[in-house]
């Protein structure tokens, strides 16, 4: 798995970059000129009022979208022109809003499939998932740090929902990301789910680099070494929570409520 090391880093600094990122839809421009540079081995977060840009701005960070101009860097290599699931591959892993887990397959099978990916072991849904045998040892692992060992011959369809956003962050960890990039981990879900999934998020962070999109500011708060605003598809200001939550700016930018796109 992913490690700090004192072997110097191609990227230096700084693992995840977006260089004059823009975006436009016809003439709406929904993100416009973003500099943007995460630091290897922190929590990063991109925050933002309503129709900020932020997950159009992900999308672009993930190869979901192509930009309109503007350049993505991971580990100081252009990744601009590359595909979402190449970028995948060289190891910035995006764990999606909506849970995308299989949810007729156990906790230890989804990590399994997972892990088949990350170590390019040929996998063909003919044949028996008792090829993926191998595998258990290090899912087993990887289960038992996201709290689900008990629940490893679980269908994911039968967890809770706060268990099921564990169990997507253990098949986001078995890719073994360089960055990993977390969307609204915290959605929907009910107070009591919030707690455990933001100390999960905190006990993975240590020698990997995360970005975050959360529309939850406590979470934030407790866990974002960085916050990056975004307002109308533009950075507004950049700094640490206690520096941008007393921007008056940015104060400016969320009255009315705070809210996701």
């Amino acid at each position: 798995m992913s490690a700090t090391n004192n072997a110097p880093q191609p990227g230096g600094d700084y693992v995840l970059e977006a260089r004059g990122l823009s975006k436009s839809f016809g003439g709406f421009h929904a993100v416009r000129d973003v500099n943007l540079k995460v630091r290897r081995g922190s929590v990063h977060a991109l925050i933002g009022p309503n129709g900020a840009g932020k997950t159009t701005c992900f999308n672009l960070l993930t190869k979901t979208l192509a930009p309109t101009s503007g350049q993505v860097l991971l580990d100081g290599e252009d990744i601009t022109g590359l595909r979402s699931a190449q970028v995948a591959r060289q190891g910035l892993v995006r764990s999606f809003q909506i849970s995308a887990t299989f949810p007729h397959l156990t906790c230890l099978e989804n990590v399994r499939v997972a892990l088949q990916s990350a170590y390019g072991i040929a996998f063909r849904f003919w044949r028996s998932l008792r090829a993926l045998d191998s595998l258990n040892d290090r899912a087993m692992q990887l289960l038992e740090q996201v709290g689900l060992k008990a629940q490893a011959d679980v269908l994911a369809t039968e967890l809770s929902y706060g268990k099921k956003r564990a169990l997507e962050i253990a098949t986001t960890l078995a890719m073994d990301p360089k960055v990993m990039l977390l969307d609204e981990p915290t959605a929907g879900m009910g107070h009591e789910d919030i707690g455990p999934i933001t100390d999960l998020i905190r006990e993975v962070s240590p020698g990997r680099t995360i970005l975050i999109v959360e529309h939850n500011l406590s979470v934030v708060a407790n866990l974002c070494e960085r916050i990056t605003v975004l307002q109308h598809g533009e950075i507004l200001t950049e700094g640490t929570y206690a520096e941008v939550s007393n921007d008056p700016e940015v104060i400016t930018a969320y009255m009315g409520g705070v809210d996701d796109e």
